[in-house]
């Protein structure tokens, strides 16, 4: 798809400076080892602290990469209670939890990375802006845009169709009384 390569995942803009820091990808923390430790980073998709589960929440995680679910146990999340419940971007290091094909990072320490995430417009990277109507941008253009250019004698508020006669628009009238 044409528009598909103008579109870049937020994190993808850190991720040079992610890796400097050896923060691994989510696609990395789902193909990972068991209790292996790793540090991962992502936008907080969703956060959950169902009631059965004692005080634990469940936090998504997105990247470039995919997803990555942490486990986050009552005294980790007491202890970053403002990170965990206010940051659009974090950090998190701790052990990789296998168990069959569900994989689950357990949060032991988190980093608020929303500043870094915010500072993506002051980068020097290259961002191109799509521009054009909504269509030109996922299909390209595809000829002269037939609502330019407006006649004459006709304001650029009102509507203008091509070939459509007044005198030939019918409305049946109703008396509502």
């Amino acid at each position: 798809m044409a528009g598909q390569s103008l579109r870049r995942h937020p994190v993808a803009f850190l991720r040079e400076g992610l890796a400097r820091r050896r923060i691994v990808t989510c696609a990395e923390i789902n193909t990972a080892r068991n209790r292996r430790w790793h540090e991962v980073a992502g936008l907080v998709l969703v956060r959950q602290r169902p009631g059965s589960a004692k005080g634990v929440m469940f936090i998504t995680l997105e990247d470039e990469t995919g997803i990555a679910n942490l486990v986050v146990w009552p005294k980790v999340f007491e202890a970053h209670r403002r990170i965990i419940l206010g940051a659009s971007m974090i950090a998190v290091r701790g052990p990789v939890q296998r168990e069959g094909e569900v994989v689950h990072l357990v949060t032991h320490q988190i980093t608020d990375l929303s500043r870094d995430l915010a500072g993506i417009g002051e980068q020097d990277a290259d961002f191109p802006l799509p521009h054009g109507r909504g269509d030109e941008f996922h299909r390209g253009p595809n000829g002269p845009d037939p609502r330019d250019p407006t006649p004459k004698g006709l304001r650029t508020r009102d509507m203008y169709i091509r070939d459509l006669h007044l005198d030939s628009i019918r409305v049946k009238t109703r008396d509502f009384r």
